[in-house]
Order: C-alpha cells, then structure tokens, then sequence
C-alpha cells in the first residue's frame, strides 16, 4: 500500500513539476501545435483519398463556384450532367464520336480520322489522370467567374496530334450557298439584304439534312464573298484570305468598340504558320491611324488588319456576326479556325487549344458554356434586364421558339449540360457539317435579334435531331484559362476619365446603365442601304461588383 501510494504521488508531482519549469502558457502552445498538426495531417489525407476517387467527375461539375456561387437550382443540373460528360473528357479518344447517317445500310459509318507522326498511345496520354483541383470551401465568398486549371500538351506534341486528314462529315457532304444579286424581303419578320431574306420554308428545309445541300449563308449578292457582297475587302487582303492555312486565328473590332488585344505565349511554330486576322471597319481603321497604332504595314503585333468596305449592317454588334460565324465563307481554304471576340487576348498557343478542345476529344466543333446560366428563357430575361437589345424583338424571339417546341433546360436534356453558351471563343474544324451549323445560325441572328445565346440551341438541337453530331460545349472556366477578358473601350473611357473615381462608384452600383454617357450610341432600328437592316442598341452594359466582364449578363 506503501509503494501503490508513493507511485500515485509521482504521477500527480511530474506533470507539476513539467509545468512549472515550461510554463503553462508553453504547454499550452505545444497542445495547439500538436492539434493543428493532426488537422493538416487528416486534411492533406481527406483531399488526397478525393483527388484519387473515381468519382472526380462530381468535382469537375461542382467547379460552378469556378464561376459564381449564386448559380441556384442550376449547381444541381450541372453536378448530375457532368456525371455524364465529362467522365472521359480527358482521355485521348475514348470518347470517339459514331458519325452515321441513321441509314447503315446505305451509308456506313466512316471511321474515325488517323492521326499523324503519334507520340504516344492513346491509354498513355499525357493528361490523361488530370483532375481538376477541389473548389474553395462552400463558405468562403469568392464571386465572378474565375479560370481553372487546364492541361495542355506541349506544343511540339499538340502540333504532333493534329490529324491527317479532315473529320467525317456525317450526311452533308456538299454544300453550296444561295446567290441572289436583287434580294427581296417576301415576309413582314426579320432577315436582310446581306443575308437574302430566306422565307420561313426555306428556313425550315435548312434543317432536313441531305448529302447535297444549297442553304442562305449571307454573301448573297457579288461574284464572290468579299467582292460587292456588302462585306468587301480590298484586292490585296481578298487574295490573302483565299490563300490555304492549316490553321487561323480571327477576331473582329466594328464600331471602334474595343481596344485590339495583342496575343501573348505564342510559340515560334505557331508565328511562323498560324496567320492572325483582325477585321476592322473603316470608323476603327481611322481612330487606328490617328492614335498611331496602325501603321502602312496593317500589322498590329501578330495580328493583320483587315478593312471591311461597305457593312452590311448599322449595328456594330451584328456586323460582328458575320466573320464570327461565317468564317468559312471568308477563308474557303483554312482546316481549322479559333474565333476569338475584339475585347480577349489569347495567352495560350493556338495549337495547344486545338488539341485540347478538338483533336483530343475527336470533336469538330467547341464553345464554352456560359458560367452561370442554362436555360435560354432565363439568358432572355438577362438579356432584356441588360437592356441587350429591344425587350419586344426579344419577347417575338423566344415566343417563336417556343411554339417550335423550345422547353426550358432540365435533366431531361442530358447529356447536353446547357442550352446557353459563352459565343465569345469558337473552335471549329471547317468541313460540310460545321460550316452548315454555321450559316443556319447566322439566320438565326439575322431573321431575329444579334442575340446568338438566344438562338445557338434551337439551331443545334434541330441539326443534332437528323444526324449523329454534337457540340463539345466544355467549362467557362476553361475558356478563361487561354483567354483574359477585358473591359469595352467606352468603359476604359469612363475609367480613365477625370471622374474616375466617381464612375467607378457608379460601375459598383446594380442595374446602371452607360446609355446617355456615350455619344456614338444609335437607336435599335435604322435603315441603311438599300433594305431595312435591323440593329440594336450598340454600347448599352451593365457592370455588377466583382465581374469584369460586361458583357457576361
């Protein structure tokens, strides 16, 4: 009993004696310590075991706070479609498109395109175990949209996967443009000079795919695109843009609207092989000229300009649209093409984005979502709180649309994740099928509103019901990683001007309008030339706190 008592009172006497020569306050420093060392540890264990689960599809759909957390019921509908598409997004051809007409029997399905001079197997791709790291904590308040990582291969190995030969086009394999030198508008609604007026039965045959089509794609009128078409070019940039190029980069600047973004991290293959096309009006060639920034060699840093005579359209913004989405009328001799919006700066290799977002996913035509929006009922509201374009033009759009059969988004419409697109980015591989896509949806925009997040799914959907044939539409996010977006020009001039301070206050405020400050501004209808060309309202944004980009409503 002695013993058992001597032994108990050096128990209580060491931890005595340890805090009175430490001290309490240090003790109770190494506890802290030692804690915040076992929640690291459990951390860094809890983010490794999520990073290596199989189920990192559910994380690659949850990069909606990547955008903007206050997403809504639309987070849900992401989450449950990225289940689907993106399972394999990362592997090399995995995922092969099936092109088929749906008549085997007649016309069977071609095979995929070879690919030249392969560095590597497909199960070996290089990014092929990438995973998005996890999103910032529920919690934590990080608003506007935001890139997210993206995994490129370097350039001598994306230039190394560009295929040999062009995609199958599935059905359409010849399609020719309609000419007409005297176009007459033969219905009350929509449509143009340039474009040719297409009447509602013309427009609805333009969905029945054939193997020989003859479709409105604008450029009705003069011998030749570019040629007293109403969207001219001089001699010398027409014979440059009918010459042959594996690739091209395209951008546009009507109006004098934005501030020309010079490419950055470009690789010597691609300055050397890859031409750069800036179009420009003749109102943007002059404040070129009188700020010094254009010069007699119509090069601004990579980019060539290139002088559009006589537009089709008083609306700068619709004016926009046809090089936009008529490429392949203006370069009738380029394989693939990178749109990209005046107000970008591309900051990645043009070889780099094409591998990643065609030639890896065996896809021939890709655009990133939009960030926070799905559903083209809730982009017209937007669009109409924006004051975008004319409410009723808007309202007569959706309307017609929806007697057509357009139906809000929802999981009935997976594996397609949204109805809504981020139009500022396009990469296209140009053969039959694509091209097609894009004159139906020029149309579109020329029979309505400029508005193509409007009208891109109605366009898509019809074409995806006739052929086997999709749309890689992958995270806004992504498309943030190789472009940086910057403010319209009248928006820098407001900055810039003495009462910054107070325009910037005014940029914080939601729901300011710009129209009044800025003297160009037009009205959302005019005549010009020899038909009624329809425009909308030119410079009217918005800007809300934490989105730099105004144009993101």
């Amino acid at each position: 009993m002695l013993l058992g008592g001597s032994r108990e009172r050096e128990k209580q006497f060491l931890p005595f004696v340890f805090c009175k020569f430490i001290g309490r306050r240090r003790v109770a420093m190494l506890l802290l310590v030692a804690l915040a060392l076992l929640v690291f540890t459990l951390g860094s264990f809890v983010t490794s075991k999520e990073n290596n689960s199989p189920n990192i599809a559910q994380r690659i759909g949850s990069l909606v706070p990547y955008g903007n957390q206050l997403a809504g019921d639309s987070v849900a509908l992401i989450i449950s479609g990225a289940k689907t598409t993106h399972k394999n997004r990362d592997s090399f051809t995995k995922n092969n498109v099936t092109r088929s007409d749906g008549n085997r029997n007649q016309h069977p399905p071609p095979p995929p395109p070879a690919l030249i001079n392969k560095v590597f197997s497909p199960s070996h791709h290089p990014c092929e175990h990438f995973a998005f790291p996890p999103p910032p904590p529920p919690g934590l308040r990080r608003p506007g949209p935001r890139p997210c990582p993206v995994c490129y291969l370097p350039v001598e190995q994306a230039i190394a996967s560009m295929p040999s030969s062009p995609s199958q086009s599935p059905v359409l394999q010849n399609l020719t443009y309609v000419r007409d030198e005297n176009p007459v508008k033969t219905e009350l609604h929509g449509g143009s000079d340039f474009g040719g007026y297409p009447s509602l039965k013309e427009r609805n045959d333009s969905f029945e795919i054939k193997e020989s089509m003859k479709v409105h794609c604008g450029f009705v009128e003069g011998t030749r695109p570019g040629s007293q078409s109403g969207f001219d070019f001089d001699e010398a940039d027409l014979a440059e843009l009918e010459q042959f190029h594996e690739v091209i980069v395209a951008s546009a600047i009507f109006g004098n609207y934005d501030v020309i973004q010079r490419p950055r991290n470009i690789s010597k293959a691609a300055r050397k092989n890859i031409p750069f096309y800036m179009f420009v009006d003749e109102e943007t060639e002059a404040y070129m000229k009188n700020s010094s920034i254009l010069n007699s060699n119509k090069r601004v840093g990579l980019w060539r300009i290139v002088v559009v005579r006589n537009i089709p359209y008083s609306d700068a913004r619709r004016n926009g649209k046809v090089p936009k989405l008529l490429l392949h009328r203006i370069f009738p001799n380029v394989r693939y093409s990178i749109w990209l919006d005046g107000k970008l700066q591309l900051v990645v290799d043009p070889y780099q984005i094409l591998e990643r977002f065609l030639w890896r996913q065996n896809a021939t035509f890709a655009i990133s979502r939009h960030y926070r929006r799905f559903d083209v009922f809730v982009e017209a509201e937007a669009n109409k709180a924006a004051a975008k374009y004319n409410n009723a033009s808007i309202d007569y759009q959706i309307e017609f649309y929806k007697n057509e059969g357009l139906t809000p988004y929802s999981e009935a419409k997976l594996p397609i994740t949204s109805d809504v697109p981020e139009g500022c980015v396009i990469i296209r591989e140009h053969i039959p099928i694509t091209n097609l896509f894009g004159c139906l949806w020029f149309n579109e925009v020329d029979r309505f509103t400029s508005r193509d997040q409007l009208s891109f799914s109605t366009v898509r959907d019809k074409v995806m019901a006739k052929i086997n044939w999709s749309v890689n539409m992958f995270l806004d996010c992504e498309r943030r990683n190789f472009v940086i977006q910057a403010y319209h020009r009248d928006i820098l001039e407001q900055m810039a001007s003495p009462g910054a301070a107070k325009t910037q206050h005014s940029l914080a405020l939601p729901g300011t309008s710009f129209a009044g400050k800025n003297t160009r501004k037009k009205s959302s209808f005019s005549k010009r030339g020899k038909g009624n060309k329809r425009s909308s309202s030119r410079h009217h944004r918005k800007v809300t706190v934490g989105n730099k980009d105004p144009s993101s409503f």
